[in-house]
């Protein structure tokens, strides 16, 4: 068997039964259930939810984004062998840590299969809760330019590239398009001041102007777990992007929760700590693919600049980047998710299958 074909690169034409369209975005497709099913599982299952709460199967493809583009490789690899299943390996242990610390839940309430979640719908928060403990990356690119504040805060002078800050600096921005507030651009990705967030809580899809504190409160001790429990493996925690909603619990209680994914190579940067400590950067996040499609191409520019956009889709349509690029990727992927678990990583000859069989006759979800 082809190592192409343990790849699930195509993940929005499952013939499972649904109550509204396949949501698909970049990595994941999103199978809303109908009223009914939801019920049933919610009944068979015991999912700790409403009894009137909507689920969703939530399929993670191997598919792999960066600049706003899919990439694919050389003999037929349409995805990075093992990336799904890292990715929903790294999150479920996190979420985990986060229950066991009693911090929050998470929109997760089964893994049948490691491609594949049952979540219940939250309504989100709509930002992306970005914390930072280094500065690299962007942030390094705007205060090497002199710019020194960042979403209301004002960093010192004198600070080097890569080097961590003085303290975890929690940085939002818009997620998609929010329209009519006062002092935010109507653009998707736009960094919001705190003032901002307090000032116009609803806008944001905050409860009341305390849970801005408390979604703080949670990212800030789930940033923690996180990077001590990393540091314990000598990896360092550099930045990541935190994601939250709320839901009605069993009991009829709105809470926040996390959501999305959390912790992993593709919502964070991760560097190798030995690496660091004799002076060099050594990614083990999905930062470490954007740097090799930089070096790749010989005008970068097309990669970084949003203005040629259509000359950058092409370039992603029309590459097939070398099958020794995904290997090494799928390396970092799947190694970071055994040392983080402390668990081989399950692998599969041939998910789709694998998926089918259990969505169908476990869950009676086919169609």
């Amino acid at each position: 068997m082809s190592l192409a074909h343990t790849v699930l690169a195509v993940n929005n034409d499952l013939p499972l039964r649904v109550g509204a369209p396949v949501h698909s975005g970049k990595v994941r497709s999103v199978y809303w259930l109908t009223a009914g099913d939801s019920a049933r599982l919610i009944r068979e299952r015991a999912y700790p939810v409403a009894a009137d709460t909507p689920l969703a199967v939530m399929v993670i493809s191997d598919r792999i984004s960066a600049f706003e583009c899919i990439w694919e490789g050389e003999e037929g690899l349409a995805g990075v062998p093992g990336k799904g299943a890292a990715l929903n390996a790294i999150s479920n242990h996190w979420f985990q840590r986060f229950r066991e610390q009693g911090l929050a839940p998470s929109h997760i309430l089964e893994t049948p299969h490691p491609l594949v979640w049952i979540v219940q719908k939250a309504r989100p928060v709509m930002i992306e809760a970005i914390a930072r403990q280094y500065i690299t990356g962007s942030m390094w690119r705007a205060y090497s330019k002199g710019e020194r504040e960042f979403c209301g805060l004002r960093l010192p002078d004198g600070l080097q590239r890569d080097q961590k800050l003085p303290d975890l600096l929690v940085t939002p921005s818009t997620k998609g398009i929010l329209r009519g507030i006062p002092g935010v651009p109507e653009q998707d990705d736009v960094n919001i001041a705190r003032a901002a967030l307090v000032d116009h809580f609803s806008a944001f899809g905050f409860r009341s102007a305390g849970d801005v504190s408390h979604y703080e409160t949670l990212l800030r001790a789930g940033f923690n777990v996180i990077s001590s429990e990393l540091a314990a493996l000598d990896q360092i925690f550099v930045d990541t992007k935190f994601e939250f909603g709320y839901v009605t619990n069993a009991a009829g209680e709105q809470q926040m929760i996390y959501m999305d994914e959390v912790g992993t190579p593709d919502s964070s940067r991760i560097w190798d700590g030995p690496a660091w400590r004799d002076g060099r950067v050594v990614e083990n996040s999905k930062e470490g693919f954007r740097q090799l499609l930089l070096n790749h191409f010989p005008d970068p520019d097309i990669l970084l600049n949003k203005d040629r956009m259509p000359e950058r889709l092409a370039l992603a349509r029309d590459t097939r980047l070398p099958a020794d690029v995904f290997q090494q990727v799928s390396a970092t992927y799947t190694g970071l998710a055994e040392k983080i678990t402390g668990q081989p990583l399950p692998r599969s000859d041939d998910p789709r299958r694998e998926i089918l069989d259990i969505l169908g006759g476990e869950f009676g979800l086919l169609a």
